[in-house]
């Protein structure tokens, strides 16, 4: 049967002299597999940059459940990028944010509000005139709405350390490692509350690494499998 979605890219890899495999997170299904058939051919009508990571895609496609790999029959882009493919700053987030969402969501059924949220946030951040230096950062927080492990908001002066266990702020120091300094709590705390506003100002730079660092172990506590990432390197190089 056929439907209409919108989808964004995930990931892809060469399946055969011409075709390829793209994970592709639709706003119907979830992630789904797709196999493209003849991409890589001279006489192929599909061009393989629609498959660059986070593009945003308007598909018809086949779809049979619990079918592994299902099939496109009409790939058209949906919003093209201005700035993101020419802007070191912003492709160096997308392929932050890329990489954060492939290894993380794993659902294969529709979630509209986290499909909203990934899609607005790719088309947020090629338009915006502002820093994109914090982006990462703010979305990174942000996401974990979505993945069900949002930190309990209730820092306050008499409960200045962050459990990053058990995800909320206590009097004392636990009796384990996971756990910020007062200090770190409290920029821990205004990223927190920096979530519901679009874009938040700067972040001093020093700042900015120790709070990724410390959100990506907040993320490797708290969700079985994640090994961590590798893109937040590159960040760290281009927004210095």
């Amino acid at each position: 049967m056929l439907h209409s979605t919108k989808g964004i890219v995930f990931h892809s890899v060469k399946y055969s002299e011409t075709s390829v495999i793209v994970k592709i997170y639709t706003e119907l299904f979830g992630i789904q597999s797709y196999l493209i058939k003849g991409i890589r051919s001279a006489r192929s009508k599909i061009k393989p940059a629609l498959f660059q990571p986070m593009t945003l895609l308007d598909l018809v496609v086949y779809h049979k459940e619990k079918q592994s790999l299902q099939h496109v029959k009409e790939i058209h882009l949906a919003h093209p990028y201005l700035e993101i493919p020419f802007d070191i700053r912003k492709s160096s987030v997308v392929l932050f944010i890329n990489e954060l969402v492939y290894k993380t969501v794993r659902e294969e059924e529709a979630n509209p509000d986290l499909f909203e949220f990934l899609w607005n946030s790719c088309v947020q951040l090629d338009a915006t005139r502002e820093t994109v230096s914090s982006f990462h950062l703010t979305f990174a927080f942000r996401f974990c709405h979505y993945l069900g492990i949002f930190p309990m908001a209730n820092y306050s002066a008499q409960l200045p350390y962050f459990n990053l266990r058990e995800g909320f702020f206590q009097a004392s120091i636990p009796d384990h490692q996971h756990y910020l300094s007062p200090e770190n709590s409290r920029l821990f705390n205004s990223m927190l509350e920096a979530c519901d506003h679009v874009q938040e100002g700067l972040v001093p730079p020093e700042t900015r690494d120790t709070l990724l660092e410390t959100i990506l172990l907040y993320y490797r506590l708290h969700l079985p499998g994640f090994m961590g990432l590798q893109s937040h390197h590159i960040l760290h190089d281009v927004m210095a």
